[in-house]
């Protein structure tokens, strides 16, 4: 188990893994974000687990990036501008939702596996239902060291990327994004291969600018 660290350590990171090739974009993505905005703005609490796809974008057809900011469980600030030019894993979970807690130790291997390589990604939690304590003690329990914003009150980081061409479209949702801050992947669902998730983090590492 990890020791909880300040969020600048928290969120320092890099790996060295085989490169994946890029999936097809699936039809009717910006529908879907145009559908998920309703939801959000409508204060909707259930949410659909995906099915564990996962989809990656070449770079030329990414959306623009995207920014979000919001309030640490631990009462911190936090902006997207905190992982400029970084590679970032955005995790968006709740603490009773069965996937989450089962992927929720392997994404911490991730970070720690990002960390001790000295890797520049970062690992940030997207928290859509609980308030700060809940999701604080969620972390203790499952050893968890990757900072979570806490999104309930105003679903502001999930409006932030609904729109996008890869938006969140269940719980537990991963997007990957790129060092421009651009959803360069998404799992839907729980992450069955973390080795996968390693690979497209490290793709988007050797990309040039």
């Amino acid at each position: 188990m990890s020791t909880r660290a300040t969020p600048a350590r928290r969120l320092g990171v890099r790996l060295a893994v085989p490169a994946v090739a890029l999936a097809a974009l699936l039809a009717g993505c910006t529908e879907q974000a145009s559908h998920l905005t309703e939801v959000y703005e409508q204060g909707a609490g259930d949410y659909v687990s995906g099915d564990g796809r996962i989809i990656t974008l070449a770079a030329d057809k990414r959306d623009p990036a995207v920014e979000f900011a919001g309030t640490l469980d631990t009462g911190e600030a936090f902006s997207s501008a905190d992982v400029a030019g970084r590679v970032v894993v955005v995790n968006f979970w709740y603490a009773a939702c069965p996937p989450c807690r089962e992927e929720a130790p392997e994404l911490e291997k991730l970070r720690a596996q990002f960390e001790a390589n000295g890797a520049e990604a970062s690992i940030v939690g997207v928290n859509v239902s609980d308030t700060a304590d809940v999701a604080l003690g969620f972390e203790k329990d499952h050893g968890v060291g990757y900072p979570s914003i806490v999104d309930a009150a105003d679903n502001a980081v999930q409006l932030a990327f609904a729109d996008n061409r890869l938006p969140q479209n269940s719980v537990p949702t991963t997007l990957i994004l790129d060092r421009q801050g651009r959803v360069a992947a998404r799992v839907s669902g729980l992450i069955t291969s973390p080795s996968v998730v390693s690979d497209i983090v490290d793709t988007l590492l050797a990309e040039k600018a």
